[in-house]
């Protein structure tokens, strides 16, 4: 009998059949007898307490332990039986945790299957085909890898399996924000259509969080496995990058120097042909968590300099050969313009009512919905609204780009919004500089800036100028681009 149960789960078995259970472990009759007299069933196993033996009659502490080590035994073995293995091409098979796969399992998260990692890059970098989908399976992973190592070398700390398992969640939940294109959407099209918010795809990634527990009836899967409201507050915190606990492995706002980054450096690397010298494991070898004036906070040798050093340098060659690469930048700055200009024609269904893309921010039914789809929902459109936006994406896909005339770093920290650039740019031009130049209006001048962390502040400010007459020649945009004030990429389309 008890061979027939071991097929079962044993969340079903009848009282029966976990009588037959105990006394095939060696339990005594006694216990057993207890166990059918109160008909305790499958389904009671796991969430029974010390105390609730002792309410039953058993009080024996011998035994009380011996069940209880029992139990335990059967809800690893349970869990083991439950975990996936994912093969990554990054870190090899991965074992997931049974409430992770679940996670993954659901509409909320498989729509990141469908939101491209490095978003306009695809268009530069064949290779840049990944998703958010399995860079945020790695992030779990990884986020699971050091919290474990935390928890073995210093057991001092006191992390729980349960904080492990809150920070792997962390970990695997930490993108579920994301729009469209990734960081376009929240650096360029939310900017544009919402200039009086302050928007981050954190803040979607932890509403989204919420949906995807409520709307797929996770949260007795967590109680089961002992994870209450309040781990779920810990979770959401360690997804905003609120360093909770004195934790911060999932989204260091403090030094950069986390289980995001390490994933998307090797993934980034991996898929774009760049090399990537920084050695995330043997980091975590020597990971310890010690009290800096005052606060605990995740340190390590300082033999490990060169490695750091090595990750940060990996990071800025990322900027500079592929996340500001000037191509990457045109086609994100023209995805945009088409986005904005497709706004207030394009719904999605909402929880009360349809939701323009800047609206679904805020209703996580819509923003379900949204995803890097919407370029080919306008691409193939008919209506004559979507006519503009249509026309640019067109042009995006035979490569009729805005022209790159030139790039540079600024010296001064860039901090002005990029309508004030825009218009210094124009004002910075008199009469005899325009020459034969057609009249420019803010609206022909795209301002981007991004910024580069290395052992400084460095800021990139690409600027793309639109279609300002057919006939500006190179000559041209050269003496636009001396006159400017903050100098940088301009972009023309010819």
């Amino acid at each position: 009998m008890a061979l027939q149960m071991t097929k079962k789960p044993h969340g079903s078995w009848s009282s029966a059949e976990v009588s037959d259970f105990l006394q095939g472990k060696g339990l005594s009759e006694t216990v057993v007898r207890v166990f059918k007299e109160h008909k305790i069933e499958g389904r009671h196993l796991l969430k029974m307490t010390q105390q609730d033996l002792t309410d039953m009659g058993i009080k024996a502490v011998g035994e009380q332990k011996d069940i209880l080590q029992l139990l335990k035994a059967l809800q690893d073995q349970t869990q083991r039986n439950q975990e996936k293995v994912f093969n990554d091409p990054i870190h090899g098979h991965i074992e997931l945790h049974p409430l992770m796969v679940k996670i993954i399992d659901t509409p909320q998260f498989q729509r990141l299957r469908y939101i491209k990692q490095l978003g306009g890059a695809y268009y530069v970098f064949p290779g840049a085909a990944h998703n958010r989908f399995e860079h945020s399976i790695g992030v779990g992973h990884l986020a699971g890898e050091l919290v474990e190592t935390l928890q073995k070398k210093q057991p001092e700390l006191d992390i729980t399996d349960k904080d492990v398992l809150c920070i792997k969640i962390a970990g695997l939940c930490h993108d579920l924000g994301h729009g469209p294109f990734s960081h376009m959407f929240d650096r360029h099209f939310i900017p544009k259509k919402r200039p009086d918010i302050k928007w981050k795809h954190e803040q979607a990634s932890v509403a989204m969080f919420d949906h995807l527990l409520n709307e797929n009836a996770l949260r007795p899967e967590f109680e089961r496995f002992e994870l209450m409201e309040e781990d779920t507050v810990f979770i959401k915190e360690q997804i905003a990058g609120l360093m909770a606990k004195d934790s911060s492995i999932v989204a260091n706002k403090r030094n950069g120097i986390d289980v995001d980054k390490w994933d998307y450096f090797a993934r980034d690397c991996y898929c774009l042909g760049i090399p990537n010298n920084f050695d995330m494991k043997r980091y975590m070898k020597f990971a310890r968590v010690i009290p800096v004036n005052d606060r605990k906070q995740i340190c390590t040798r300082d033999k490990e300099v060169a490695n750091l050093y090595e990750m940060f340098h990996t990071r800025s060659s990322l900027h500079r050969s592929a996340y500001q690469h000037k191509t990457t930048k045109v086609i994100e700055l023209m995805v945009c313009e088409a986005l904005v200009k497709a706004d207030d024609h394009l719904l999605f269904p909402g929880k009360d009512r349809p939701m323009k893309m800047s609206e679904a921010i805020y209703d996580m039914h819509a923003y379900t919905r949204l995803t890097d789809y919407v370029f080919h929902q306008i691409l193939l459109s008919t209506e004559p609204e979507l006519e503009e936006s249509r026309k640019l994406l067109q042009a995006v896909e035979r490569r009729e780009l805005y022209k790159c005339i030139g790039q540079t770093q600024p010296s001064i920290e860039i901090s002005k919004q990029t309508p004030v650039l825009a218009q210094e740019i124009i004002s910075s031009l008199d009469e005899d500089d325009l020459g034969d130049l057609p009249r420019i209006t803010v609206d022909d001048i795209l301002v981007d800036v991004g910024h580069i962390f290395h052992t400084a502040n460095i800021n990139l400010l690409p600027i793309s100028c639109r279609a300002i007459g057919s006939g500006l020649t190179y000559q041209a945009m050269a003496r636009l681009l001396n006159n400017l004030i903050y100098t940088g990429t301009v972009v023309c389309k010819l």
